[in-house]
């Protein structure tokens, strides 16, 4: 890697990329140490060989005309928060046990989504690894850590993250994360990472003042000038990233990544970096292993899938899903309010339910590409995950919003698909605890996200007069972090024990019945959706096998014609008399 510290025999070499400061200086220690110049080199880039120092020592850089050290962009370690210094990380000093582990193929995945500061009462890796054994039981085969790369302050969701090669200090230490990696596989567990390619958090980030040419004016995006893909400099900030994401499979052996908003990445360059990054996998360790590639991408770009991205998360599924399970119409839900069934059908059969069509929440701009000749491997669907109860203004999961009968028939209808299915931390026995937006900023700026935060409801039904939206939790107040925790107490309670009954049982009849099938091909979809809260979904796979739902999501009774075959699972009643009962649904399962 040509970024950041690398230790040798001996010495550490010490690389900094500042094409906009001609000196830099390297400190060794934290206040008063050592401080050597680097010697420049072509093309911008500063290096420095020092003898005698190796794993653990303290470093940052002093750039000309700057008035504060600098922490090291790629460093691998940064205890003292994003504006201290860095560490160097001998990665050969950690001793990995599980050179068997290969990984397993996605057609296997069922993703389990989960936030390290929250999982657990003590919010660690360390803490993480002691649910592994709870999660493999429960028939979950991968986990994802959402982003633990360094950010400002003592919590936050990891989305604004400013050093991408260094887990964040308040989970642990580098050979922590190492370890829940390894302890992932020995229950055989994959293990994803949440990586964030689109922008920089507002506070620690110190890019722009030594390297401008690592972001792009062209583009102007939420959070200012778009990180720079396609302009001058573009390959030094390219290879920095695609560095960066075979960082985190080598070096911590992580299975796969999940690249985060590809839709708000700009690059016009005629390889988007997406698929460069997505090739390098490839081509390097995953040509050893299985390591799969996963997109966010509301844009619905079949495109990028077809293109080495593995798959990429459904939200057209989940807004269908949501539609039916709670009536709400506010904000994108709109889109889906009129033809929620046949949406939802659409997206469990083709992959996306909008597949170029107008949309109205858009103001009538086309949205997705053709995805029907997709495998149905390439799409994630899920009922939760962090954005959609996180960005809810008190946070509430689905448990509480909706009866029961309703959680069972939607998990059912998630799990029992031949798409790959996630789940949100606590789904597994219908967790009650919110899940709410944290954060650790101060001062001004963490006045604007408070403010932000209650002013982005105001066009909410619920939160239109200005008390209301100030009962929406202060994400900066640390009593906001700890009432996202989940409560495990609340595991054997008998609602709570009975849904995680529930959710294994379905596991095992995927296990039994789905995963099987899909290793024999791929497996595709039609649909047809006549009704409200009808669905009709029939799916084909490799082996010539058939599996049909039929799904009332309504509150009438509804005529059903049954799919061919033997019935396999049934949610609340079986059809009788050609109807099927409210809130209920049927799977058969027929040979060729």
């Amino acid at each position: 890697m040509p970024f950041g510290a690398e230790c040798r025999e001996g010495a550490t070499r010490f690389c900094l990329w500042a094409p906009s400061r001609e000196r830099v200086r390297l400190q060794l220690g934290r206040e008063g140490g050592r401080i050597l110049d680097m010697q420049a080199r072509e093309g911008g880039w500063h290096e420095l060989v020092v003898e005698g120092v190796g794993h653990g020592a303290v470093y940052a850089f002093r750039c000309e005309g700057l008035d504060h050290a600098v922490p090291d962009p790629a460093s691998r370690a940064n205890p003292w928060d994003v504006g201290g210094p860095s560490v160097v990380i001998d990665p050969k000093r950690y001793e990995w046990k599980d050179e068997r582990w290969k990984g397993r193929p996605w057609h296997e995945a069922v993703v389990y989504e989960l936030h390290v500061g929250t999982f657990t009462g003590e919010g660690t890796f360390a803490a993480a690894a002691t649910k592994l054994g709870h999660l493999a039981a429960a028939g979950i085969t991968a986990i994802e850590l959402m982003p633990v790369a360094d950010f400002a302050g003592k919590r936050g969701w990891g989305y604004d993250g400013v050093l991408p090669f260094a887990p964040d200090s308040a989970y642990g230490l580098p050979e922590d994360l190492k370890a829940l990696v390894e302890a992932a596989h020995a229950h055989g567990l994959m293990v994803l990472l949440d990586v964030v390619y689109n922008h920089f958090g507002p506070e620690g980030n110190h890019l722009g003042a030594y390297a401008k040419d690592f972001f792009n004016p062209k583009h102007q995006t939420p959070w200012g000038a778009a990180i720079n893909f396609d302009g001058p400099g573009a390959r030094t900030v390219r290879d920095f990233f695609v560095h960066n994401a075979l960082y985190w499979i080598d070096e911590y052996r992580f299975d796969g990544l999940r690249l985060d908003a590809v839709h708000a990445i700009a690059d016009e360059s005629s390889t988007h970096i997406v698929e460069e990054i997505a090739r390098a996998v490839a081509v390097g360790p995953g040509h050893d292993r299985h390591v799969h590639v996963v997109l966010e991408n509301d844009a619905n770009s079949a495109r990028l899938l077809e293109r080495g991205a593995r798959a990429q998360w459904n939200d057209d599924a989940h807004h269908g899903f949501h539609a039916l399970l709670t009536g709400e119409r506010d904000g994108y839900y709109g889109d889906y309010a009129a033809d929620a069934a046949r949406l939802l059908a659409r997206a469990l059969a083709e992959g996306f339910s909008w597949q170029g069509e107008p949309s109205a929440h858009r103001g009538g701009e086309r949205r997705g590409e053709p995805s029907a000749h997709l495998p149905l491997t390439a799409f994630v669907p899920f009922l939760q995950n962090h954005d959609q109860v996180g960005n809810r203004a008190m946070g509430e999961r689905l448990a509480t919003l909706v009866p029961p009968e309703r959680l069972r028939l939607a998990t059912a209808i998630l799990l029992l698909a031949p798409s790959v299915p996630l789940v949100f931390m606590g789904d597994e026995f219908a967790a009650r605890t919110p899940f709410l937006y944290f954060c650790d900023f101060e001062g001004e700026l963490g006045r604007a996200v408070r403010e932000g935060r209650r002013r982005e409801f105001a066009s909410f039904a619920r939160f239109g007069d200005e008390r209301a939206r100030e009962a929406i939790p202060d994400p900066n107040d640390a009593r906001t972090f700890l009432a996202s925790k989940l409560d495990w107490g609340s595991l054997h309670a008998k609602p709570h024990a009975a849904a995680h009954e529930h959710f294994r049982q379905l596991l095992a009849l995927r296990s039994q019945l789905i995963v099987p099938r899909l290793a024999k091909g791929a497996a595709h979809g039609t649909y047809t959706s006549a009704k409200p809260g009808f669905i009709s979904v029939d799916w084909k796979f490799g082996d010539g096998s058939h599996l049909h739902l039929r799904a009332n999501l309504g509150e009438g009774t509804e005529p059903c014609t049954p799919g061919r075959g033997e019935l396999v699972h049934v949610e609340g009643g079986a059809p009788t008399g050609g109807t099927l009962a409210p809130w209920s649904g049927a799977w058969t399962l027929a040979p060729d």
